[in-house]
């Protein structure tokens, strides 16, 4: 112990001037019950102080990374000359997370140049339609993250401030990789592009339109905080559990048993601890026992202060888990680890009956922009990452209505439009037809990656707020529509039931294998342009209406009804009806400009 002091004070009492290395890319623990959480430096309040209070992003837990902490100390330690080279994960050239700290770097540094080896395969499999695997990753299936070379300098002789990059095609695999590094071996061999970063301290600016910042934005920070002006006053992300296989369920009595179970097990904590004169760490008091409870950092906090949980039936609510997939929600602010803004735009049932929820794709998303009304819970994951913008805020007790878009814009639209008899609704339904339109997603494709929505003046107001008022009606009552015809194909040989193990959609789309029993035949092709991110509607109900058995907790989702056994096949129709009819709005909605 006292040579390895000795060895540290030897370190940090030396000058260094360059700093290389290969920092490990871990963020935090996939689960609480694994009590491996990463250990809290001081850098953690130092970042925390720079790169993420310069961030406009409302999720920074990606600067968590061990390699930003890397990246932070190396910056510091090198003084005012010398070099820092890093091969890390190459989250921080472009995703929103780390816009403080590129803002930060830019002006710690003199000269950066970035050699983006591409590899992140989770984030580029399919694009255009390309599946990428193990063999286009930099170190393997161990690492399936995107990976950067990167010299950060720090030189009293320039005068300027300059990022140089360059990249290889996404779809290069490891050994083209390997021979590209091999063939230009030193920096000055590689062929450099200039980075201007623009105000927003984005670096890749290719695709973004300088035009969309001039729009009005739908929601920002400065608006919730009453010093800045948008089209909604409030917005918030969609709710964030932590324990998803426990607070949701397609059956009530199902959730209600799973958290009576779980609330017993925490009670027992409450009560050992509370036994003990004195207090163990909490991590290293719980059980890790996923099958009897699921830890996260709320609940956690919550036994520190020794006080127990009972269960009430009032708490159970609808959500809408993913599109178009209703479940029950256990809604508690203990086994709900984030509830955001939600208490304040659903705190009872009675809100859903009056209150809209818009509920667009947040972000830093690289999913394709969608969005989808709502009347009930959205979960965080609905649109990816969701942030919504409800119609009405009210307080948690559910009085005090309010509409949440703004005065001034009601102020900017009636005079844009020269129309005094606008009102808020009608705002509320335009900006849902506009986020809806082709033109306008394929045109700021790109800012919408990297900011919420901005909404433009279009020409005709009135047919963008009608079509919007159509969608939203149709969204949120998609369980009303009426069914679409399909071909029921029975099997004669099987018994009949409508019971959905898993169902299945064909090669070549135009059936689905609903159980060995039934198949339903003669979709419409045009139902899969109706897009929720990377999976059509129909495909989502696919995908969600099937039995699931989480593997930590054991608990098995079923979504079959017993009082209703062909609610399903039900839905499916109803879903087709609801893709053909949005598509037919769309294709009609006016032009934007």
């Amino acid at each position: 112990m006292r040579a390895n002091t000795a060895r540290v004070r030897r370190q940090q009492n030396s000058p260094i001037f360059v700093v290389i290395g290969n920092p490990p890319y871990n963020a935090h623990q996939v689960n609480e019950n694994d009590n491996n959480k990463n250990r809290k430096y001081l850098i953690d309040n130092e970042i925390s102080k720079t790169y993420a209070k310069d961030s406009t992003a409302t999720n920074n837990t990606a600067l968590s990374d061990v390699y930003v902490k890397a990246i932070y100390w190396a910056s510091k330690r090198i003084g005012n000359e010398g070099i820092v080279a890093f091969v890390t994960n190459n989250s921080f050239i472009n995703d929103l997370a780390f816009d403080g700290m590129r803002k930060h770097l830019h002006k710690d540094f003199n000269h950066i140049y970035i050699l983006d080896l591409k590899g992140n395969i989770r984030k580029d499999s399919m694009r255009d339609g390309i599946p990428l695997g193990e063999k286009h990753t930099v170190f393997g299936l161990a690492s399936m993250v995107g990976i950067a070379i990167t010299f950060f300098i720090k030189n009293n002789r320039f005068s300027d401030k300059k990022i140089f990059y360059n990249t290889v095609d996404f779809r290069a695999t490891r050994q083209e990789k390997f021979a590209f590094l091999d063939k230009d071996r030193i920096v000055s061999d590689i062929q450099w592009t200039e980075l201007i970063p623009d105000a927003n301290n984005t670096w890749l600016t290719e695709g973004l339109d300088n035009n969309f910042n001039t729009l009005l934005a739908m929601g920002t920070k400065e608006a919730k905080s009453h010093i800045g002006n948008a089209i909604f006053s409030n917005y918030g992300r969609g709710l964030a559990t932590s324990r998803d296989s426990w607070v949701y369920n397609f059956n009530s009595t199902k959730l209600a048993n799973n958290i009576n179970k779980t609330i017993t097990a925490y009670n027992d904590h409450v009560y050992r601890l509370n036994q003990l004169a004195v207090k163990p760490k909490i991590d290293d008091f719980v059980s890790g026992d996923s099958t009897q409870i699921s830890w996260a950092r709320g609940l956690k906090q919550r036994l520190e202060h020794g006080t127990t949980m009972e269960f009430s039936s009032s708490k159970i609510k609808d959500s809408l888990y993913r599109p178009f997939t209703r479940m029950y929600l256990y809604f508690d602010k203990y086994l709900n680890e984030m509830q955001y803004q939600n208490n304040r735009i659903f705190p009872n049932t009675l809100t859903a009956l009056e209150n809209n929820v818009i509920s667009v794709r947040a972000a830093g998303s690289n999913t394709p922009f969608h969005c989808l009304c709502t009347n009930i819970i959205p979960d965080l994951h609905l649109t990816g990452d969701s942030q919504c913008f409800p119609f009405y805020t009210y307080s948690e007790d559910g009085n005090n209505r309010k509409e949440n878009i703004t005065d001034w814009v009601l102020t900017q639209y009636q005079a844009q439009y020269k129309d005094n008899n606008i009102t808020k609704k009608d705002i509320f339904n335009y900006v849902y037809g506009i986020l809806h339109h082709p033109i306008y997603r394929e045109k700021y494709a790109a800012n919408l990656k990297r900011e919420l929505p901005h909404v433009p003046f279009a020409a005709d107001f009135l047919g963008f707020a009608t079509a919007g008022k159509q969608l939203v009606d149709l969204h949120i009552n998609y369980e009303k529509q009426p069914e679409y015809k399909l071909t029921w194909i029975e099997e004669e040989s099987a018994k009949v039931h409508y019971r959905v193990e898993k169902m299945a959609l064909s090669k070549d789309k135009t059936q689905i294998i609903y159980n060995d029993f039934l198949t339903l035949s003669g979709i419409p092709p045009e139902v899969f342009e109706y897009h929720l991110g990377n999976r059509s509607a129909l495909e989502w109900i696919i995908d969600q209406y099937q039995m699931k058995t989480d593997k930590r907790s054991g608990i098995t989702n079923d979504p079959n009804r017993l009082d209703d056994p062909q609610y399903i096949v039900r839905l499916i129709g109803k879903v087709i009806t609801v893709s053909l009819e949005t598509m037919e709005i769309v294709k009609a909605l006016p032009e934007i400009s």
